[in-house]
């Protein structure tokens, strides 16, 4: 299969990224900072809570057991049980609000994905995979749930944990605060170690799903099992899986022991902090200096052991952020691609559009390509309102990109494409959507039901108007047949119905958006001849009283067009009508003779 591809444009090197980086996803949270702050008062008044335990319990020790004091102990004892109570109410609300937050956040990020992913160009698409594509708002996102969801309220809660004990040991005993935190900036550049490694290794992990995932899209698709039965590659297809999944288990692999051995390390010197505290307090005593009380130690160890905890987890969540950034950095990849094609600040909406069409001095290449010349190049032809224009011409003349430069799938690099007399760069998206209809070779069906796939160029259609179309457009009396009739689902892609009843359930789909202009871009070259005239009387249907632009490969669509247009190279070799540029004997002349010998061989 094809090697992973990355979008064509990638961000400039910058040192300050990764601080540039944090803001950005901190801004993600800014709409939600009232639930957030209720977060953090909750988080706080756990902390605090949590703290109180352990001073509840030295004075058991200290006070309530040796003075034989039955209310005091009683009192302290259902103060521990209620500390308990409230901390695990308070963590409960904190969960419920912080993994509502992360999951706005979630639906936020893969929105505005999906969103700039829909004003991008043609061109993106054509040279972007659709599973790469796919990855980055399935996987990546998903990654990122874990992090987005409770990451931010572990790491307040964990630090406001860690403050708040910190504190309370200090008041206990400093010399054993600073025994138990000598070894901390060591566990913390530990960490941060680990962090980098997770990131590094998480980069190569999610373009390698992202390469597996596109395999998966483009072989496993109705056209892709085709495809590789009939070539006999079905199990060339699944060895080169098998490689691709391969090399993901090993960086998955690597992804989670990264770092493992030194985390547990951290790990077993904290676990063993309780015994140093008890060896320096009995060293103390032992020497002969400042005495410490039972009940300190014990609180001073509880307190300790609710150090760990939030200590160890504030390092993990380092290194879980560190691994997340990889993940966000591809995100952002897509959020930041420039888009080519915008409207206006101040667009023109046309209300009554007639459907004159013009291409002025028109020029496109595409971008990056300065090797080659241009695709086209000095374009200028009229189409009134109304009228209809055949453009011909060799493989690779630039019929194709002509038609798309009308409905601006891709804009033009010179000169103008003009719609009543307006450049379509200066219409806003909606009128260029109600005015222009395309048809093309490659039509596409949702997997879904007939009904809904007509329904998609207009969502209120009646059943009437759905069945009006589909007559218009020669389908009816098919569809009706079906035992489910408009209810039948397609299948994928539409793989349940032929090449022609596809393209006539692709015309009767653009019938029922009535536009004005229409593109028909080789949209009967794929059939055979007596479907192409079932086809051809449903184009002539739909051409009538419209602005019509046919690019063909087979000519005997295009001998009734008002204007015929032999391109070259991406120029005007010919133009004239039928009859017009058969006297002339020249190009056209030629492709109209090569379709005759072809012909009897259809």
């Amino acid at each position: 299969m094809h090697p992973d591809s990355r979008p064509a444009w990638t961000p400039p090197a910058d040192t300050g990224e990764q601080p540039r980086q944090v803001r950005r996803i901190l801004a993600l949270f800014r709409p939600y900072r009232g639930r957030l702050a209720v977060v953090g008062l909750l988080v706080g008044a756990a902390s605090l809570v949590s703290v109180a335990t352990p001073f509840l319990l030295k004075a058991i020790l200290d006070t309530a057991i040796p003075e034989r004091r039955t209310g005091l102990l009683t009192l302290l004892a259902l103060g521990m049980i209620l500390s308990a109570v409230l901390t695990s109410v308070f963590g409960v609300l904190q969960t419920l609000i912080s993994t509502t937050v992360g999951q706005r956040v979630m639906h936020d990020l893969r929105t505005a994905v999906y969103s700039r992913l829909q004003r991008m160009s043609l061109a993106f698409f054509t040279r972007t995979r659709t599973g790469e594509v796919q990855s980055r708002i399935a996987n990546d996102i998903g990654g990122m749930q874990a992090t987005v969801t409770s990451t931010a309220t572990s790491l307040v809660s964990n630090l406001t944990g860690v403050t708040a004990t910190v504190v309370a040991m200090l008041a206990l005993d400093w010399r054993l605060t600073v025994v138990s935190l000598v070894l901390l900036p060591v566990f913390v550049w530990i960490s941060r170690r680990v962090g980098n490694e997770r990131k590094r290794i998480t980069t190569q992990r999610q373009k390698q799903m992202a390469a597996m995932a596109a395999t998966v899209t483009e072989s496993l698709s109705v056209s892709g099992i085709l495809l590789g039965r009939t070539m006999g590659r079905a199990e060339s297809l699944t060895k080169s899986f098998e490689d691709e999944s391969e090399r993901l288990v090993e960086l998955e692999v690597r992804s989670n022991m990264a770092g493992r051995w030194r985390m547990a390390v951290i790990t077993v010197v904290m676990a063993a902090m309780p015994a140093v505290i008890y060896w320096t307090a009995g060293l103390a005593l032992h020497t002969g200096g400042p005495g410490v009380s039972l009940g300190t130690v014990v609180a001073f160890v509880s307190l300790q052991q609710g150090l760990f905890r939030p200590t160890v987890s504030l390092l993990g969540t380092g290194v879980q952020i560190q691994t997340s950034l990889a993940l966000f950095q591809r995100i952002f990849e897509y959020l930041d691609l420039p888009i080519d094609i915008t409207e206006r600040e101040s667009p023109v909406r046309l209300d009554d559009i007639k459907g004159e069409v013009r291409f002025e001095g028109v020029e496109f290449r595409y971008d990056g390509d300065d090797r080659s010349g241009p695709v086209l190049d000095g374009i200028d032809v009229t189409v009134p309102a109304g009228s209809s224009l055949a453009v011909v011409g060799s493989t690779g003349a630039g019929k194709s990109t002509l038609g798309h430069l009308v409905p601006r799938l891709y804009d033009v690099t010179g000169g103008r494409v003009t719609l009543d007399g307006i450049d379509v760069r200066d219409l806003d998206f909606d009128t260029l959507a109600r005015a222009v209809g395309v048809v093309s070779q490659e039509t596409y069906l949702f997997h879904a039901s007939v009904a809904d796939n007509l329904r998609f160029a207009k969502p209120d259609a009646t059943d009437e108007e759905l069945h009006a179309a589909a007559r218009a457009a020669q389908i009816h009396d098919h569809i009706a047949s079906l035992p489910d009739g408009y209810d039948t689902v397609v299948g994928e892609r539409g793989h349940r119905f032929s090449g022609g009843e596809k393209q006539r359930l692709a015309l009767a789909r653009t019938i029922l958006r009535d536009p004005p202009v229409l593109i028909l871009d080789e949209a009967t070259s794929a059939l055979d001849t007596r479907t192409e005239r079932a086809v051809q009387e449903a184009v002539d249907a739909l051409s009538a009283d419209r602005t019509t632009l046919t690019i063909a490969h087979r000519l005997s669509t295009v001998r009734s067009a008002d204007q015929i247009l032999v391109l070259d190279a991406g120029r005007v070799a010919e133009r004239g009508t039928h009859e017009e540029l058969l006297e002339l004997d020249g190009r056209y002349a030629a492709l109209v003779r090569r379709d005759a010998r072809l012909e009897p061989t259809r």
